[in-house]
């Protein structure tokens, strides 16, 4: 039966992403703090440290800037370390998948859980850093609000690239190549630090096609009381990202556990 074959899901993934969140429930602070330390860092040692040197960038205050960069940044982290490092954990180590299927549980289910599941923990990095951003008299609008479905959708994004990661991994150092290559790059080409529009030509539209600019292009505006422009082209762009590489997840992981 061909792996690639479209997904057949079903409600039953909730009991496994109810599972993986009483788990998380007994370590959530240090979890909460291990997510944020990154992000909080940048934003807080580049916008003021890097901030009082520098003019408005953008339009905007730096660190009021690089907030909104921040937010996506968070986001993306923590979807990627969850449907990295812990789903390996639970496919490769732990053996839990195994047991789980064990039940009548179809890997469908199991992997959408997965994804829901890092979708979820990194909506809730994302949201606090934006309450950070807030308290610190960095939000100037209501509109702000409309970063907590931004968070969720990144999140469901970036965890489908890890999961596709994660399916074709054969031990943690796998996860490394996936960092340097892929990560690091994007998160310096996407107009998280600087405008995207400092970048030559060429760069600038290989940002144009990754899912970390779509979201950034999304939060900023929002930052400062605007409507994005072409906002549903944005969205588009991470829903296609989250729904294509689900996908091809999924096709990866029935490949390997369904032999």
């Amino acid at each position: 039966m061909n792996p690639f074959r479209p997904p057949s899901l079903s409600l039953r993934f909730v009991p496994v992403w109810r599972r993986n969140f009483l788990v998380w429930r007994k370590l959530a602070i240090p979890s909460l703090l291990g997510n944020l330390a990154d992000p909080m860092i940048y934003m807080l040692g580049f916008g003021y440290g890097l901030g009082s040197l520098l003019p408005e960038v953008g339009g905007l205050p730096y660190i009021t800037f690089i907030a909104a960069g921040a937010v996506c940044f968070s986001t993306m982290n923590a979807a990627t370390f969850e449907a990295l490092y812990s789903a390996f954990s639970r496919m490769q180590v732990q053996r839990t998948w195994d047991a789980i299927l064990n039940a009548p549980m179809a890997l469908d289910d199991l992997v959408l859980a997965e994804l829901v599941w890092a979708a979820s923990k990194a909506a809730l990095s994302g949201a606090a850093i934006l309450a950070v951003a807030a308290a610190l008299g960095l939000v100037a609008s209501p509109l702000a609000l409309w970063l907590l479905p931004l968070v969720f959708l990144t999140g469901l994004a970036f965890a489908a690239l890890g999961l596709i990661v994660t399916a074709l991994a054969p031990s943690y150092d796998f996860f490394m190549y996936y960092f340097t290559l892929f990560v690091t790059p994007m998160t310096l080409l996407s107009g998280v630090f600087f405008p995207v529009e400092q970048l030559p030509v060429a760069l600038q539209a290989l940002s144009a096609a990754l899912p970390l600019s779509h979201a950034v292009r999304l939060a900023r505006p929002l930052f400062s009381d605007e409507v994005p422009q072409g906002a549903w082209l944005h969205v588009a762009v991470l829903v296609a990202y989250a729904v294509a590489a689900f996908w091809l997840a999924l096709g990866l992981a029935r490949r390997r556990l369904l032999k």
